[in-house]
């Protein structure tokens, strides 16, 4: 039995925060329920056309939910909403405009008055008070409010995370809240209301150059895929390949290994431009230098080969078509195949073990399970098609 099932989660989502977050609760056995605008959707479905002519984002973050249409702004529609969380839901999710849930309806004060084991979860950019409530807030956005860009980058440019992390930190922290408040109301029958910024979430997963910058400190530098506080560590090219290989150190035993069996230079361990990982940063340049004209004769496998000898930690610097096909992926076997409106995609198994297979049904189509959710609520075929005549669904 999965962990969630016969939880019911009713959803007012977008792009990625919410719908992340929710998609987890699927995986793990949830009846996930999307209210989506009728003939649009989730604006996340017309982010790209990728993934057989669907948006690699929408098919990422929505498998195995139901997709209802509402025009939530329609009475007819509003009604059919409140009757659908007052009757089936366990928690109601969402991440619109601030103050928008309230004025349907669905904020937790006026839930929780008529259900009060209700879980509402409303995440946004900067949370639900203080000056910036009402500002607008994309990923991109919130990584530069939270000094994230700031600290990621090159020297001359600062950097975006590539993937989405603002949305992803976000959706991470209320799926966590949601699964505690599921805990404390298993124990005391009440629900309880989450609040999630972006802000905050990106905020605490950025508080390591926060705190390097701690009372006036400089903080950390912008070094590319360089670690901006530790050197070694970071890409390397080789120059009989072309190639380029990524590795770290951590402390001085491998330093010691890394120059008598990687460099082949033993005497460099004692050096004292770089005894100790401050010194050996102070002196990155130089000791850069050293170690390209080292790599230079040999390809990326030779150089590899002599990390693994070292037992200095490395890595390949994969492309997305190298990932697809990963071995360390595939013998896992964290491969498995879902349903969706184009047939079936692959999708990766959740991190993590599992007992049971978690939930991955298909990625719905736009409205799919409109009638079933209202039929199931009662409503007469008449009376479904009756709300489609009057545009609510």
């Amino acid at each position: 039995m999965q962990p969630l099932q016969g939880l019911t989660v009713v959803t007012l989502e977008h792009a990625i925060a919410a719908p992340f977050a929710t998609r987890q609760l699927a995986d793990l056995g949830a009846r996930v329920i999307k209210i989506e605008r009728p003939g649009v959707g989730d604006f996340a479905r017309g982010y790209d056309q990728r993934v057989r002519g669907m948006a690699s984002h929408f098919v990422w973050t929505n498998r195995s939910k139901e997709s209802l249409t509402l025009d939530v702004k329609h009475p007819q529609a509003a009604e059919v909403l409140q009757r659908l969380v007052l009757e089936k839901a366990d928690v109601v999710v969402q991440n619109l405009a601030p103050g928008a849930a309230a004025r349907l309806g669905l904020g937790y004060d006026a839930l929780s008055a008529r259900k009060p084991a209700i879980i509402v979860c409303d995440i946004s950019g900067y949370g639900a008070d203080g000056p910036y409530r009402d500002k607008k807030a994309y990923d991109l956005l919130i990584q530069s409010e939270a000094g994230f860009v700031s600290v990621t980058g090159t020297p001359d440019e600062p950097c975006k995370a590539g993937p989405s992390i603002a949305d992803i930190a976000a959706g991470m922290y209320a799926y966590t809240h949601i699964l505690a408040a599921l805990m404390v109301r298993a124990q005391t029958g009440r629900g309880r209301h989450i609040d999630i910024s972006m802000l905050e979430s990106l905020a605490e997963w950025t508080s390591y150059p926060l705190y390097y910058a701690f009372d006036g400190a400089a903080p950390p530098p912008r070094t590319g895929a360089a670690h901006a506080t530790i050197y070694p560590y970071g890409p390397f090219p080789t120059g009989a390949d072309g190639g380029s290989v990524m590795l770290g150190l951590q402390n001085e035993r491998e330093w010691v290994s890394f120059c008598e069996r990687v460099l082949q230079q033993p005497a460099l361990a004692t050096d004292p431009r770089f005894t100790g990982n401050a010194r050996r940063v102070a002196a990155r340049d130089a000791l850069r230098a050293l170690i390209v004209e080292v790599f230079a004769p040999l390809t990326a496998p030779q150089v590899v080969q002599r990390l693994e000898d070292a037992q200095i930690a490395n890595a390949r610097v994969n492309t997305m078509h190298e990932v697809w096909a990963h071995p360390q992926l595939a013998a896992r076997g964290r491969w498995r195949e879902v349903g969706s409106p184009v047939g079936p995609l692959p999708a990766l198994l959740p991190p993590g073990s599992w007992h049971e297979e978690p939930r991955m049904d298909p990625v719905p189509a736009l409205g799919q399970h409109t009638d079933a959710i209202l039929a199931e609520l009662g409503y007469a075929p008449a009376a479904i098609q009756a709300l489609r005549h009057a545009e609510a669904i």
